[in-house]
């Protein structure tokens, strides 16, 4: 497999940010590495200084068969700007899973031929799970996390990296990366206080990351109002997640491209059990009073008479809940 130029590895970190539904802005001059970017979505951003290398098999009899590891090159330490987040990542191509690694172990100057390392079983583990923290001894972890999970290490990474200070803690983290996302609140409690929030936001970090990942899947990465797909798909809650009633079952989600997504949200469209889209006249008729039904013609004609429904009948949105989520939007 060839390996990534820089530029590429580049545009694997700007495609990751825009996949989780955030934004990108190049602070620096992107011929140069370390890359300095800002991401951001409404009110919050992170400056980000970001080394990255491809992730390669460690090589040599004296190795471990299952290590790989970044080779640092071009760079004798790691900055760290007042405002910015530095970022040490690896990036393994054949699996698609970064590793990161802890800034605050490698603070000083780097020593001759440096590398770090990571075993594949967290690499592989993090693709299924979305990430997999692997301890590295000397209160050290890596992480292993996949693309959809990039903006919550940038969140987290401080804390996630934490862990690595009390095997207690970090045998909770463990659990965590491998069970089913759910907030337990004996295992938050089996945690320092001062890691219970960073257990309380992975946990719905992953609970919102498998429910979009299963809801996509579902539907082809098609909006099932539409058909559109250009990667401007979200998985929507038909019961709305403010709902005691709501669940993140793969039949209480629906793939909506962002347009419909809103507008399903503000009760201008819905669908019934039969699984037809019904249009809200009332609504769409004020638009017109009011001069704004510009594009409403569109809007009408783009969307299907029924919905495209997933192969899986127990994927397909549940009767109950549509009923549920038309009640609470008011619809008769």
């Amino acid at each position: 497999m060839a390996r990534h130029r820089k530029y590429d590895l580049l545009d694997i970190i700007v495609q990751s940010v825009n996949d989780c539904g955030w934004n990108v802005l190049y602070v620096g001059d992107i011929s140069q590495h370390p890359f300095v970017l800002k991401i951001y979505s409404n009110e919050e951003s992170h400056l980000l200084r970001i080394y990255i290398w491809n992730l390669t098999h460690g090589g040599g009899a004296a190795r471990p068969k299952n290590e790989y590891r970044i080779q640092i090159t071009g760079a004798d330490c790691f900055e760290k700007h007042a405002g910015e987040k530095t970022l040490i990542l690896g990036w393994w191509g054949e699996v698609g899973v970064y590793a990161g690694f802890d800034y605050a172990k490698h603070t000083g100057k780097l020593g001759f031929s440096p590398s770090m390392q990571i075993r594949e079983e967290f690499l592989r583990k993090a693709l299924i799970n979305s990430f997999s923290p692997c301890d590295k001894g000397n209160n050290e972890i890596a992480i292993a996390f996949r693309p959809d999970f990039f903006v919550s290490y940038v969140q987290s990474s401080e804390q996630l990296h934490s862990f690595g200070d009390s095997k207690k803690d970090f045998k909770v983290l463990e659990e965590i990366s491998d069970r089913p996302p759910e907030l337990n609140t004996e295992l938050i409690q089996q945690v320092s206080k001062q890691r219970q929030t960073a257990v309380i936001q992975l946990s719905r970090k992953l609970r919102d990351t498998s429910f979009k990942a299963r809801v996509l899947t579902a539907y082809g990465n098609k909006c099932a109002f539409s058909g559109m797909q250009l990667k401007l798909v979200d998985a929507a809650h038909i019961v709305p997640v403010s709902s005691d009633k709501s669940t993140d079952d793969t039949a209480n989600g629906i793939a909506l491209s962002a347009l419909y997504h809103r507008a399903y949200d503000k009760g201008l469209v819905t669908f019934n059990e039969q699984y037809q889209i019904i249009v809200n006249i009332d609504e769409m008729k004020k638009f017109g009073e009011t001069g704004f039904d510009g594009g409403m013609d569109k809007f009408v004609k783009d969307l299907r008479p029924v919905i495209a429904v997933p192969p899986a009948v127990s994927d397909r949105p549940n009767i109950e809940f549509i009923k549920e989520a038309n009640r609470l939007r008011g619809w008769k």
